[in-house]
């Protein structure tokens, strides 16, 4: 607020005015980035073709605020996607050793992990790409979870996304465990948000029986960021290992997975990350573990030594590092959007966007409260969030708000029975889409 307050006085213009949000986005420094994507129009996400082609509303920008659930497409990401097409049609086999772009296909990981791996706060040696989300837990777990008689409860909190639950139920399960290996973490009672402290207390009672921790970066619903630094030493104290889901933190807040001492994580790039929908997932092994042959990992092909692999050896020499961990081959054209992706990435800095996804989620509770107080609860936690905020409505108003969204061509994304998520993302978003936004829920709430 002090940021905002004090360009409102240098520029003479109120902070609920509409055209201190045109300043702000006139003096942003990373305004070019908005260039690197595609976005759609008005009558694009409404299915609205009355307007198209007049020059009317329906053919202006949309207000995407949608990307903690997919984020847009970045032009580049387009652009690398038809050149392997062309490749691939062009030459075939020989893509994999011989590329028109200097970009051989067997070679595909080590690109995507050294423009990945600073995202993260992580060695491109500690980082890797391959599969989905879930399937990439499983992959983690086969490998870090060794439940002992002792040792044997998965903690996660009570409300992580369902797949997260799944696969910890599953893997459980897969062991001949009792359901009440899965620790569940609460809140408070009437509290949506877990308090670092709750969390830290359940580790210290039930470490001795835990064996993995497993939290989400930041909480699907309430966009609440967890302390994962304080979180992870906590729990290692206690002998605990300790992997994160990222899914909601990729590309969103800075994360520092080697100095944090992180034992694994694993994320979806289709977020804020913007590699497409279904988009290959990523995943982060500390370096620690990068020739532990001890580890119970399910085994293929790629991940065996890429020196010796074409040797066709049925002895297992394992390749350093996440690498070892990648079962197939890099499948390229789902790998080339996010390559594409992390190229606009490399254009500005997580530092960088952390500071203006602040401003943005800062403006945007500031605008909330200006016009809507009242009637909307923001349930994600001011010092602890992203670029999501969590707002519940009343139930008999939810739906209009929603629709009125909608029709207006402003793309977020609903949580019944009545929290609606709005994610400004810095890279492509600005403060006029967030005055936008209030604006019509405070219409809609007339």
């Amino acid at each position: 607020m002090d940021r905002l307050e004090a360009a409102a006085k240098e520029a003479g213009i109120r902070l609920d005015d509409p055209r201190f949000a045109q300043h702000m986005d006139a003096n942003d420094p990373l305004s070019h980035l908005r260039d690197e994507f595609e976005i759609p129009s008005v009558s694009q996400v409404t299915g609205d073709d009355s307007t198209a082609d007049t020059g009317k509303t329906g053919d202006t920008d949309c207000t995407y605020l949608c990307g903690n659930s997919l984020g847009l497409l970045p032009k580049r990401a387009r652009q690398i996607l038809n050149e392997e097409m062309d490749e691939w049609a062009k030459k075939g086999v020989v893509g994999h050793h011989s590329h028109s772009n200097g970009r051989p296909w067997i070679k595909y990981r080590t690109q995507i992990a050294e423009k990945m791996a600073p995202i993260f706060g992580a060695k491109p040696v500690e980082v890797g790409a391959m599969n989905a989300l879930t399937v990439n837990l499983h992959l983690m777990l086969a490998a870090f979870y060794k439940p002992t008689p002792k040792r044997f409860k998965i903690l996660i909190e009570s409300k992580a996304f369902p797949s997260d639950h799944y696969a910890v139920e599953s893997q459980i399960q897969w062991h001949g465990l009792p359901a009440d290996s899965m620790l569940l973490a609460k809140p408070r009672d009437g509290e949506f948000t877990l308090n670092t402290s709750d969390i830290l207390d359940l580790i210290e009672r039930e470490g001795d029986t835990i064996s993995v921790v497993m939290f989400s970066g930041i909480q699907y619903y309430t966009g609440q960021v967890f302390e994962m630094e304080k979180i992870t030493s906590a729990a290692q104290a206690k002998g605990c290992i300790v992997g994160w889901d990222l899914a909601h933190a990729a590309g969103n807040i800075p994360v520092r997975l080697h100095d944090w001492n992180v034992d694994f994580a694993c994320w979806c790039t289709y977020k804020y990350m913007n590699s497409g929908p279904g988009g290959i997932s990523g995943f982060f092994v500390h370096e620690r573990y990068a020739r532990d042959s001890s580890l119970n990992r399910l085994l293929g092909w790629w991940a065996h030594d890429e020196k010796s692999r074409f040797e066709m050896s049925n002895s297992f020499v394992p390749n350093e590092g996440a690498a070892g961990f990648e079962i197939s081959n890099t499948p390229i054209l789902t790998a080339a959007t996010l390559l594409g992706s992390l190229e606009v990435f490399e254009k500005t800095s997580m530092d960088d966007l952390r500071a203006k996804s602040v401003l943005l989620t800062t403006y945007l509770e500031y605008i909330l409260d200006k016009r809507v107080s009242g009637h909307v609860r923001i349930i994600t936690p001011k010092e602890h969030r992203g670029a999501q905020l969590s707002l519940l409505f009343e139930s008999d108003k939810f739906e209009a708000i929603f629709q009125a969204l909608l029709k207006a061509g402003i793309v977020c994304d609903e949580r019944k029975p009545n929290c609606i998520r709005i994610a400004p993302a810095p890279l492509y978003n600005t403060f006029s889409d967030v005055w936008k936004c209030v604006e019509v829920i405070g219409k809609a709430l007339c």
